[in-house]
């Protein structure tokens, strides 16, 4: 049995597994209320994550597609940029998917001489790795970008209340327009 079908047959046990690392990566009630509700509506975020793994894990199985790999990940991202993690805190649910493969399949793997499959696997998950940081970083630059446009709407706000900023009006002559 290869390392697809190995895989493929504990996918259940890995994604849950895998599930838990990143909801041990929050505060002890966050992590029980992830781990508890399971009412997409009530735990919109658990929902996310574990339809995330799951998603991204079946990519990695079947030989991912980074475009749909992108899509599946950039929710768990998402959310934990938002939430203030640091990269190294956001993105290190990845690398822990690489020994928990290993504890699934070692002695299936050691019988058949699997080494090539499994090296090929971590690469994918060192990519993933690479490409949930690129997502991290988008989403925090995106967050810095709409927290100065807001400022700036304050700011412009704050001067036209007290006067200091006027419309021009069509009807104004244009300053910059030269009459001579």
């Amino acid at each position: 049995m290869g390392l697809k079908e190995l895989l493929e047959k504990n996918k259940s046990a890995i994604v849950k597994k895998w599930m838990d690392v990143v909801v041990n990566t929050y505060p002890i009630d966050t992590s029980q209320f992830l781990k508890s509700q399971t009412d997409r509506f009530a735990n919109p975020v658990g929902n996310a994550i574990s339809e995330g793994l799951s998603s991204i894990f079946d990519e990695l199985v079947s030989g991912p597609d980074w475009e749909k790999v992108k899509l599946f990940l950039d929710p768990i991202i998402r959310i934990r940029a938002i939430q203030n993690f640091t990269p190294s805190q956001a993105t290190f649910f990845i690398l822990p998917l690489k020994s928990i493969v290993h504890e699934k399949c070692k002695n299936q793997l050691e019988k058949n001489d699997g080494l090539k499959e499994v090296r090929l696997f971590n690469e994918n998950v060192d990519r993933l790795l690479f490409l949930a940081f690129d997502i991290y970083m988008e989403c925090r630059e995106k967050i810095y970008s709409l927290k100065a446009n807001e400022e700036k709407n304050i700011v412009f706000k704050a001067f036209k209340r007290a006067g200091l900023i006027a419309e021009i009006s069509e009807e104004q002559p244009d300053l910059n327009k030269s009459t001579i």
